[in-house]
C-alpha cells in the first residue's frame, strides 16, 4: 500500500506541475516545443536536484520512462484544451499549489527512505517542491516565486514539519499524507487571497 500511495502521489504531482509549466509557457506565448520543455523542467526539476543530492542516480525520470510520457501527454492535452480555459493565471496558480503540496511530500518520503533526519527530510521536500518552479521561472525570465515576498518555500517547510508531527502522534500514514498535501494547498490559497507575505528586505 505504501509503494502504491507514494507512486500515485508522485504521478499526480507530475501531472499538476506539467499543467502548471504548460500554462506558464503559454502565458509567454511559447511554441509547442517551448511549452513541452517548460512543462518538463517544471515537473522533473525538483526531483532531479533531490536525487543528485542523494546520489540516487540515474535520477527517477531516467529510470522510469512513464514520467516522460506522462509529461508529454499532459502538455499536449493542456495545449489542446487551452481555448476552453480563459483564466490562465488562476489555473497556473491552482496547479502550481497542488504540485507544491504533492512533491513536497514526495521529497520528505524520499528522505525517510534514505534514513535521514527529519530536518534534512523537510529540506529535501522543499527542494523537490520548489526547484522545478525556480527553473521554470528562470527560463521564462521571471523572478522565481521562492525569491519574492510570497509565502512559497515556507509552505513546504511547514508542511514537512506537520507531517512529522502527525507521524509522532500516530496518525495513520495515508491520512497524514492527505492532510499535509491539503495543508500546503490550502495555505497557498489563503496566503494569496489575503495577500499575506514575509517581510521584504532591500533598498
Amino acid at each position: 500500500m505504501e509503494i502504491t500511495t507514494t507512486y500515485a502521489i508522485e504521478t499526480l504531482g507530475t501531472i499538476a506541475f506539467a499543467i502548471s509549466g504548460s500554462f506558464a509557457a503559454m502565458q509567454r506565448r511559447l511554441d509547442p516545443f517551448g511549452v513541452l520543455i517548460i512543462a518538463f523542467v517544471t515537473s522533473i526539476g525538483g526531483g532531479t536536484v533531490r536525487d543528485l543530492l542523494l546520489g540516487d542516480t540515474p535520477v527517477a525520470w531516467m529510470r522510469d520512462v512513464n514520467y516522460c510520457l506522462l509529461i508529454l501527454i499532459t502538455s499536449l492535452l493542456t495545449i489542446f484544451f487551452k481555448t476552453h480555459i480563459k483564466k490562465f493565471k488562476v489555473t497556473l496558480f491552482l496547479f502550481d499549489s497542488l504540485g507544491l503540496g504533492l512533491f513536497t511530500l514526495v521529497g520528505v518520503q524520499k528522505g525517510i527512505v534514505f534514513g535521514l533526519s527529519p530536518g534534512i527530510c523537510v529540506a529535501l521536500g522543499t527542494i523537490t517542491g520548489c526547484f522545478g518552479g525556480i527553473i521554470r521561472d528562470t527560463l521564462l525570465n521571471t523572478i522565481p516565486l521562492i525569491f519574492r515576498k510570497e509565502i512559497y518555500a515556507t509552505a513546504c517547510i511547514l508542511g514537512g514539519v506537520l507531517y512529522f508531527a502527525l507521524v509522532y502522534f500516530n496518525v495513520e500514514a495515508d491520512l497524514a499524507k492527505v492532510l499535509v498535501i491539503a495543508f500546503i494547498f490550502t495555505l497557498r490559497i489563503v496566503v494569496v487571497k489575503y495577500k499575506l507575505a514575509l517581510p521584504k528586505f532591500g533598498y
